[in-house]
């Protein structure tokens, strides 16, 4: 049984693979940040509702409507909605749509459900649950496959009721994984800082629209339906419009963080010299770490900068930036920004360059992974 199990998954995996390679290879630069709005579940698949009439599809809908409108503001974003209105749309459906829009993000809104007075907001990420309660959480979310049509073909003897079925399932999210932490973190400090909600964390666990997206994606559980107070405020007017400016306010925080990259390209040859031959940069893109700017022309030497070591110049206007590191390597990118946090530089962030010219981070990224 378990081998038969497992040549299943192996199916399942393989297939959604080759739908992946194929959507990453269509995919184009765009020239606005693109958002990916999910309102979860809809049509004849209402998801958790209770006694009172209060049902998770009207809610999330409302929500995400409300998040599209705050940031179609901004006129460098583009949004995106998998659906507007009441209808049933397959999961797999909805990685499609934010594939296919060259998403630069994916954020799905969902309400949770309880058999106590659980209350509080959580925000996930894909990943393999670590206990019970993410797995049943993930599971209740997954079972709407059971409504589509043809769901064994779509997605090929994958079981929600199946811990087996969920290991490997994070493989082709792994790339955008600490992205997604960072939206899901975002977003979790502004539900709990400016709406001062019950704070359930950023968890891990694997839902299947999560599965089928290629760039940072996120699952928000808003709160809990059934909760007798909770519930009532996620079916307010008011308690809709705050929890859509806390989630577009968090998506505009990501967003400025990742377009920071501003600037011109000066390498101390003295840095360029200290590349190894397995650091020079993969597809002419290099990532470098910002930690300070002054008007005034530091040497970029280590006892100027608390003691880091391969520091570069680059003069922005009338200021001097500041750059630690140099590597074409994403992750160990996320390892020198930690270093340099862990050396006071606070509020330290990755830029990246092609080609020596400074891209968006979320183009780079795009690019490492094409």
């Amino acid at each position: 049984m378990q081998t038969h199990l497992f040549k299943l998954f192996v199916s399942f995996i393989i297939v959604l693979t080759f739908s992946w390679t194929k959507t990453v290879n269509a995919q184009t630069n765009n020239d606005k940040f693109v958002v990916v709005l999910d309102a979860g579940h809809g049509g004849k698949d209402p998801g958790k509702n209770t006694k009172s009439g209060i049902k998770e599809s009207e809610i999330a809908l409302k929500i995400v409507l409300g998040v599209g409108k705050l940031l179609e503001k901004n006129p460098d974003i583009k949004v995106v909605y998998t659906r507007k209105t009441d209808v049933f749309i397959d999961l797999f459906k909805r990685g499609k749509i934010a594939n296919e829009a060259n998403a630069d993000l994916f954020v799905s809104i969902h309400c949770n459900a309880h058999d106590t007075q659980a209350s509080g907001s959580e925000t996930y990420v894909l990943g393999i649950h670590r206990n019970k309660t993410n797995f049943e959480v993930a599971k209740a979310e997954n079972e709407v496959v059971f409504l589509e049509d043809n769901y064994q073909e779509n997605y090929k003897g994958f079981d929600p009721n199946s811990p087996e079925s969920f290991i490997g399932l994070s493989l082709m999210q792994e790339a955008y994984l600490d992205q997604s932490i960072k939206l899901a973190s975002l977003i979790q400090a502004s539900f709990t800082n400016k709406l001062k909600r019950k704070n359930r964390g950023v968890k891990q666990a694997g839902f299947i629209v999560l599965h089928q997206t290629v760039m940072p994606s996120v699952l928000v559980e808003t709160g809990f339906v059934t909760n007798k107070a909770e519930g009532a405020y996620l079916n307010s007017a008011k308690g809709q419009k705050e929890l859509s400016k806390s989630i577009s306010e968090a998506i505009l925080n990501y967003k400025s963080e990742v377009d920071k990259n501003v600037g011109s390209l000066v390498i101390e040859d003295s840095i360029k010299d200290t590349i190894s031959d397995e650091e020079k940069p993969i597809k002419n893109t290099v990532f470098k770490i910002q930690i300070a700017a002054s008007s005034k022309a530091l040497e970029p030497k280590a006892y100027n900068f608390k003691g880091l070591k391969d520091i570069s110049r680059e003069k922005s206007g009338s200021l001097y930036k500041y750059y630690f590191g140099y590597t074409s390597d994403y992750n160990k990118a996320q390892k020198l920004q930690i270093e340099a946090k862990n050396k006071g530089y606070k509020d330290a962030f990755i830029v990246a360059y092609k080609d020596g010219k400074p891209i968006k981070l979320s183009e780079a990224l795009k690019s490492e992974v094409n």
